[in-house]
């Protein structure tokens, strides 16, 4: 299929303001601790680590709001957060990128947090705060109806982020997709877990190979028909719309009911994947949410993806680095 680089071009260089993008899901603080170790601690047998610098990033559903804010997306994220130390460092983080915090939900239970203490390069243990039970109840209800506040005010596009912490429940679920259909606003989710059933409804589904794979009978192989087949299984069996599937180093596949569109990546050495499924929803988010076609808006995700494998650690990509990305293609 051929792209119209200049529309593209265009699009991420003077329409990603303008789109309203709203991401539901489970939001994290990721906290790291950098030291050096130099001794056993005589108490037991642990190395000590003499701290020298802190960092605190948006995780999990808020890194994909990060994504989206830095690709010039005005931006609302939906969720629960504690009543502690974490949920303001999370407030202060989205006021500091121009992330609306309109959708946010303060409950009893504490801020998901995962602590990192890194001692030289490497990683010597991670810390997690979290309660992981399904919300339900009055704290799901005040949580639907930010949904539907949000899209009464002109939201174009809402992602369903789920790293299984408990936001996205099949009642849950149901809901913001019923609101989506209301409203005639796409539903794009990042899955989690095998139980896609309580994704049924929804316009389109993110998942990498692996994710695709866990719902199969038999595993594809990372070729293009293998891939488009699972797809296509998969959605009939989940009654879900279209698929982004990423396939790592082979790019990634939209797969609809009648196409297929596979988008191969350049070879690079790739570094670190973390964070590239949030980077392709975002993306592809804001395409759709700018008036794109599926297929341009999977190219850009493809490319910004593109970008953070071959960068360390969890990294969100800025607008100025897609539009150099598109550039370089030409």
């Amino acid at each position: 299929m051929r792209f119209s680089y200049k529309k593209m071009k265009d699009f991420v260089r003077e329409k990603t303001q303008d789109c309203r993008v709203l991401v539901v899901g489970d939001i994290m603080l990721d906290k790291y601790f950098y030291g050096e170790v130099s001794r056993i601690s005589p108490e037991a047998p642990v190395p000590i680590t003499r701290v020298v610098k802190t960092k605190e990033t948006l995780g999990g559903a808020a890194n994909v709001a990060h994504n989206l804010a830095l690709l010039g997306c005005r931006t609302i994220v939906a969720g629960f957060i504690g009543n502690d130390y974490h949920g303001e460092s999370l407030r202060t983080q989205f006021k500091e990128r121009g992330i609306s915090n309109d959708g946010l939900v303060e409950t009893a239970a504490p801020t998901t947090t995962k602590i990192r203490v890194i001692g030289g390069h490497q990683q010597m243990m991670r810390l997690d705060f979290e309660e992981t039970k399904p919300v339900t109840g009055g704290d799901a209800e005040r949580l639907i109806k930010k949904v539907r506040e949000c899209l009464e005010n002109g939201t174009q596009t809402v992602i369903l982020s789920d790293y299984g912490k408990g936001v996205c429940t099949r009642e849950t679920c149901a809901e913001v997709i019923k609101l989506g259909k209301e409203y005639g606003v796409p539903v794009i989710v990042d899955p989690k877990g095998t139980d896609w059933g309580r994704y049924r409804g929804a316009d389109y589904i993110t998942p990498n190979l692996k994710e695709l794979n866990e719902v199969q009978k038999e595993p594809a192989a990372n070729e293009d028909e293998a891939v488009a087949k699972a797809a296509r299984y998969a959605l009939r069996r989940f009654h879900i719309g279209s698929m982004v599937a990423t396939r790592s180093e082979c790019g990634l596949s939209l797969v609809r009911p009648r196409s297929t569109v596979h988008i191969p990546t350049k070879a690079q050495e790739v570094f670190d994947v973390s964070g590239a499924g949030d980077t392709v929803i975002a993306t592809f988010a804001m395409a759709l949410a700018g008036g794109l076609e599926p297929a341009a808006g999977a190219y850009l995700a493809n490319l910004a993806a593109g970008v953070v494998v071959g960068k360390l650690g969890t990294y969100a990509v800025s607008r100025e680095e897609l539009l150099n990305a598109l550039q370089a293609e030409r």
